[in-house]
């Protein structure tokens, strides 16, 4: 498996590799290709920077807080692991969860997930 875009060591997942400010979702929301998914949408467009960036958008419709942040880890968990991220270097990715998305099994949202990485990757190789 090839190294990935941003090295992240042990389970911290650095600054470097966030989205931090509203005007950073704004943009890929009006700029970025969407990607669908069952429980979530992800958003994808050419970022500023060497490294692929995550930001991730929960309402209070998708469950509690404890699914709100469970739903926010697993991301960043398959995010951290793709095999898909060295492709993605230099974009900013949003991941919007819909609501009922805290009743997916981790298996099928993982899965959902790896997909449309790739499926994002694909795309910003090809014109």
């Amino acid at each position: 498996m090839p190294a990935p875009a941003v090295a992240i060591s042990g389970d911290r997942f650095p600054r470097r590799a966030r989205l931090r400010q509203r005007v950073e979702f704004d943009r890929c929301y009006r700029q970025g290709r969407r990607h669908h998914a069952g429980a979530f949408t992800l958003h994808a467009v050419s970022g500023e920077g060497p490294v692929a960036r995550l930001g991730t958008t929960v309402s209070r419709r998708v469950g509690g807080s404890v699914e709100r942040q469970r739903l926010k880890r697993w991301t960043r968990e398959v995010f951290r692991r793709s095999g898909s991220r060295p492709g993605l270097a230099g974009c900013d990715l949003v991941v919007h969860f819909k609501p009922g998305a805290a009743a997916v099994p981790f298996a099928e949202f993982q899965r959902d997930l790896e997909r449309l990485l790739a499926e994002a990757a694909r795309r910003r190789r090809s014109p």
